[in-house]
């Protein structure tokens, strides 16, 4: 069976997001990135895969290495959507920012 996984159900896991911190700034093979958690490598290769399932990240192969590696396209997909909520949020707390200093100039 083909599951297909939600973007937001993997990035919800602590350990998905440290990995997609790490991976930001250069690309890593699993045994690299196992070795800044303290759990069991497999549980790591999981979290990788389901990562590479919503195409967060992308694997390069490297001789016999793999390298995973941030797919920004991806993430730029997933910061856009998340961004009209920002922005909607943004304005609710501007108008209360506003509400309640012009409570307090009327006290």
């Amino acid at each position: 069976m083909n599951l297909r996984r939600d973007v937001f159900q993997a990035i919800a896991d602590p350990t998905r997001r440290a990995i997609l911190l790490l991976l930001a700034s250069q690309s890593m093979t699993a045994g690299a990135i196992a070795s800044n958690f303290d759990t069991a490598r497999p549980t790591v290769s999981r979290h990788l895969q389901i990562l590479t399932e919503c195409e967060l990240l992308k694997q390069e192969q490297n001789g016999r290495e793999i390298y995973y590696h941030i797919n920004a396209k991806k993430m730029k997909e997933v910061s856009d959507f998340i961004e009209a909520f920002r922005n909607m949020w943004d304005e609710r707390f501007n108008k209360l920012e506003a509400i309640m200093k012009k409570y307090k100039s009327d006290k």
